[in-house]
């Protein structure tokens, strides 16, 4: 801990604890029992919770969802101490196919109608892309694909006002929104309160944009700051003009601007580490949280 004198402490806020949690499952996959038990033992209070992934046994398409399968998995994780901070359903709301688009879209609306009974007000989504795949494709950043994914918005949006909710858009390069003033974008023209933001730095990166991670965060937290709703806490190594993603702590990105915004401005907000295991993620908690006291000086 950073000491500080006693009369420079009475004039600073300290900040409370980092609120950190992480992907459920990258933890593996399991009972929602077990799964809640082991993260609240690694001293993890929050996770993003996608089911299909995570709660074991579990296949669920659009119109399987129901009240009482949410209620059972939310009080799993409650027992443990353990906050359902974003549902996990990451479908391509631009899917070529529009019979499929429709299901994916029906999909999400079921993860937002039933959204509090799990604990949770917010339901996360990337912007997605003009290949079913979700890999990346020129047309992703023309007018159409743009047009498409504000229509797809806009009826989610319609659902998530109606429940109480937030959707949650998160940006990738090579996506749909793949920059912070693309994200800035939707947001202006939805004008919606319910839509949120889920900020990952390094999802903002490519190889060739990975030298300016700085400057591109900063621009982030300057165009989004006040409607971030979560932060995901992923790192990165460029080698040989390759970007490949790490661990939170074991890469090149600065936290510096994202945890200064959450100490002076944000001080609830949730910081999930991506990619990290049950054994990496105690070492990334650690990391996050020797740099968020640093920012008390």
């Amino acid at each position: 801990m950073i000491n500080i004198a006693p009369n420079r402490a009475e004039q600073l806020q300290l900040p409370g604890p980092l609120k950190l949690g992480l992907r459920a499952h990258d933890f593996g996959c399991g009972s929602a029992d077990q799964l809640a038990e082991r993260i609240a033992t690694a001293g993890f209070g929050c996770v993003q919770l996608a089911l299909n992934k995570a709660i074991a046994g579990l296949r669920l398409e659009a119109g399987d969802l129901t009240s009482g399968l949410a209620r059972e998995i939310g009080h799993a994780f409650r027992r443990q101490g353990v906050e359902i901070a974003v549902l996990g359903c990451y479908i391509n709301p631009i899917h070529p196919e529009m019979r499929t688009r429709a299901r994916l879209l029906e999909f999400f609306f079921d993860h937002l109608r039933l959204a509090r009974d799990f604990g949770c007000g917010l339901v996360a989504l990337e912007s997605g892309s003009v290949n079913a795949d979700y890999s990346p494709h020129p047309a992703n950043q023309g007018a159409l694909a743009f047009h498409e994914l504000l229509a797809s918005l806009e009826w989610l949006l319609a659902a998530a006002e109606a429940a109480d909710v937030s959707v949650g858009l998160e940006a990738v390069v090579g996506h749909t929104v793949a920059s912070a003033t693309a994200m800035q974008r939707v947001l202006k023209t939805l004008g919606s309160r319910h839509l949120k933001v889920v900020l990952d730095p390094v999802n903002l990166l490519s190889a060739a944009l990975a030298p300016h991670h700085q400057r591109i965060l900063a621009e982030a937290i300057d165009l989004l700051g006040a409607d971030i709703a979560v932060v995901h806490a992923k790192d990165f190594i460029l080698t040989d003009g390759v970007l490949q993603t790490r661990p939170a702590g074991q890469g090149q990105l600065g936290y510096g601007p994202i945890l200064e915004y959450i100490r002076h401005q944000a001080p609830s907000l949730p910081v999930l580490l991506e990619e990290a295991s049950e054994t990496t993620a105690p070492g990334c908690a650690r990391y996050l949280k020797q740099r968020f006291e640093e920012t008390i000086l």
